[in-house]
C-alpha cells in the first residue's frame, strides 16, 4: 500500500469512528448503558457487530470513547483564553465571554453535554473518573491563566465549587429553558466574579 493509500485509509477509519461516536451520543443520551446492546448499536450504525468491534474492541471501550469525545469537544470549544496572556482571574469581560461560549455549546450540543454529565457519570469508576478529570481540567485551565494567583488554594477550592454550580445551573437551563442565554451568562459571570473576589480577599 502506498503512503497516500495508507493516509486515505487512516482518515477513513478516523471519520468512521467519529460517525460512530456521534451515533453513540444519541443512543446513550436517553437510555442507560445496560439498556443498549452491542447488537443494537451495530444495527443503528448499519454495520455488522464484527465491524463495530474492528473500531472498538468492546461495548465498554465504545462508551469510554464516547465520553472522551464529548469531554474533549467541550473543553476545546470553551477555551476562549487559550491565546491570551495570564491576567486577573476575575476579569469580567473574559469570564462573561467564556460563559457565552460555554452556553452556546450547551445549547447547540445539548445531547452531547447532557450525556457527558448525566450518562457519563454512570457505569463504573473508570467512566466517572473521566468526567471528574474534565472538571479538574477546567479548574486547572483557569488557575494557569491566573498567573501567580493560581497557586492560591482558596482560589482552587472556590473554582472547583463554581464548576459544580455551573454544571447544576446549565442542566437546569436545559430542562426548563426559561432564562435567556445572555441573561444566564451574566448571572454566571457575576457569581464567579463574586466568588473569586471573596477567595482572594485578605
Amino acid at each position: 500500500m502506498s503512503r497516500a493509500d495508507h493516509t486515505r485509509t487512516r482518515l477513513q477509519v478516523e471519520e468512521r469512528r467519529a460517525q460512530l461516536l456521534e451515533l453513540a451520543l444519541g443512543l446513550f443520551a436517553d437510555r442507560t448503558y445496560e439498556e443498549i446492546s452491542i447488537d443494537e448499536i451495530a444495527k443503528a450504525a448499519g454495520i455488522s457487530k464484527g465491524l463495530l468491534y474492528h473500531y472498538f474492541p468492546s461495548k465498554k471501550a465504545f462508551y469510554l470513547a464516547t465520553v472522551k469525545a464529548a469531554a474533549e469537544e467541550l473543553l476545546a470549544e470553551t477555551d476562549v483564553a487559550k491565546d491570551r496572556p495570564t491576567g486577573a482571574p476575575e476579569d469580567p469581560l473574559l469570564i462573561r465571554r467564556g460563559y457565552q461560549a460555554f452556553l452556546s455549546y450547551v445549547e447547540r450540543r445539548r445531547v452531547a453535554y447532557a450525556f457527558l454529565l448525566r450518562g457519563g457519570a454512570a457505569v463504573d469508576s473508570e467512566v466517572r473518573e473521566l468526567v471528574e478529570d474534565t472538571k479538574r481540567r477546567f479548574v486547572t485551565r483557569m488557575l494557569e491563566k491566573a498567573g501567580p494567583l493560581g497557586s492560591n488554594p482558596r482560589l482552587r477550592t472556590v473554582l472547583r465549587g463554581v464548576v459544580g454550580f455551573v454544571e447544576a445551573v446549565s442542566l437546569d437551563w436545559l430542562d426548563h429553558g426559561d432564562l435567556d442565554r445572555e441573561q444566564l451568562a451574566d448571572l454566571l459571570a457575576k457569581v464567579t466574579i463574586d466568588s473569586v473576589t471573596r477567595a482572594l480577599a485578605p
